[in-house]
């Protein structure tokens, strides 16, 4: 048995391999584990299989196939709510000799008990965070009640 490409620790067979070979995926995490394994084996019918109808390019694919090679995938976060879920991952490749990486937030979507992927946003950028600044003489944040300046501020 070999190790999956998707990075699960887990065999092909007992990961990945199941869901390529047709049967479903039990969640969005799943499905893109799957997916990416098949960008690594060329599978393309799994692909077109696990997206909406109608929005993939077999010729363009393989295409991109032919220049990459897959280095790994790192999944950085998952959520679902009801039928719909996200992945937010990051899979590196190596193309004309240098590594990249591909940013991806993908959206999922459950129809008929199948999860498919329906669209991704390429490098996701974050809410910005706000920072609340802090007065010399304003009480802290740690709550002792004291002066920033005569606490946490000194």
């Amino acid at each position: 048995m070999t190790d999956c490409p998707c990075g699960s620790g887990r065999a092909y067979d007992d990961c990945c391999g199941p869901i390529i070979a047709g049967a479903p995926a039990p969640t969005p995490d799943a499905l893109m584990r799957s997916r990416y394994t098949a960008y690594v084996r060329r599978d393309f019918d799994h692909i077109e299989r696990t997206q909406l109808p109608g929005d993939f390019d077999r010729a363009e694919a393989e295409k991109a196939a032919d220049a990459v090679e897959w280095l790994g995938l790192d999944v950085r976060k998952t959520a679902v709510d009801g039928d719909t879920g996200i992945v937010e991952f990051a899979a590196r490749f190596r193309h004309t000799g240098r590594e990249a990486l591909h940013h991806e937030l993908s959206r999922f979507r459950r129809e008929d008990g199948r999860w498919l992927y329906v669209d991704g946003d390429m490098n996701p950028k974050q809410p910005p965070r706000r920072v609340e600044k802090i007065g010399r003489n304003d009480p802290c944040p740690c709550g002792s009640g004291r002066k920033h300046k005569k606490c946490c501020g000194a």
